[in-house]
């Protein structure tokens, strides 16, 4: 039988070891909320498979809501006790559907997607956002950025042509209210494309943000924005 000395010894370590684990679901600095443009996801060597439940709008599409620190390093995987529960979020599949699509091969129905999302960076924002809450959260942020709005609306259109990064970066600011990170991909042809939107939020995902700092990589001067 354990002393209880021995005993009390093992409940600190448990209590240090929670605290730790709680503090790394805290410790974040920011979030970057990033929306990718279907037609270049599918417009490249590595193609695209269509959800299950049928070809997506012609929108940008939710990759994801990712905690992230000022010195351009994230955390992931934070805790494992925490793993995706579809049953949470039954009251937002159809929008999910709708706004966070899969183009994965072989098609799939979401779930995995969500799931990958969810455990690899919304369990390292449990501090701020439970999983009903950063699906629900995310949501509201695509609605609230309508990136082809923006674009559309500086007459920038998702037609295959060309158009300068700077006036894409000038649109989104426009709309959204904040610069966003570019980030490209190349077509089948090795053309440079619009692919990914990044924009950054504050902690308790609810607004944009100036981004402390930009990912890595850059697009050329001037990229496609292919149609989808």
């Amino acid at each position: 039988m354990e002393s209880k000395g021995s005993i009390l010894i093992k409940f600190l370590m448990f209590l240090q070891l929670s605290v730790l684990c709680l503090s790394q679901q805290q410790d974040f600095d920011f979030f970057y909320f990033v929306q990718q443009w279907p037609g270049s996801f599918c417009d490249s060597q590595k193609s695209c498979c269509y959800p299950t439940s049928g070809k997506p709008a012609a929108d940008f599409g939710i990759h994801g809501l990712w905690p992230n620190y000022r010195d351009g390093t994230y955390p992931s995987n934070c805790d494992p006790s925490s793993p995706f529960d579809q049953s949470q979020i039954s009251d937002l599949t159809s929008s999910l559907q709708k706004n966070w699509p899969t183009l994965a091969c072989p098609s799939g129905d979401g779930i995995q997607f969500w799931t990958h999302e969810w455990e690899k960076h919304g369990t390292c924002s449990e501090s701020s956002l439970k999983q009903h809450d950063y699906f629900e959260t995310t949501l509201n942020l695509k609605q609230k950025s309508n990136l082809l709005d923006a674009l559309t609306s500086a007459g920038i259109q998702a037609d295959g042509g060309s158009y300068s990064v700077s006036s894409i970066k000038e649109a989104i600011q426009k709309g959204v209210g904040f610069s966003p990170f570019i980030e490209c991909n190349v077509d089948s042809s090795r053309n440079s494309q619009l692919y990914q939107v990044y924009l950054c939020v504050d902690t308790s995902g609810t607004n944009f943000i100036d981004c402390p700092v930009f990912p890595h990589g850059k697009c050329g001067t001037d990229i496609e924005f292919p149609s989808f």
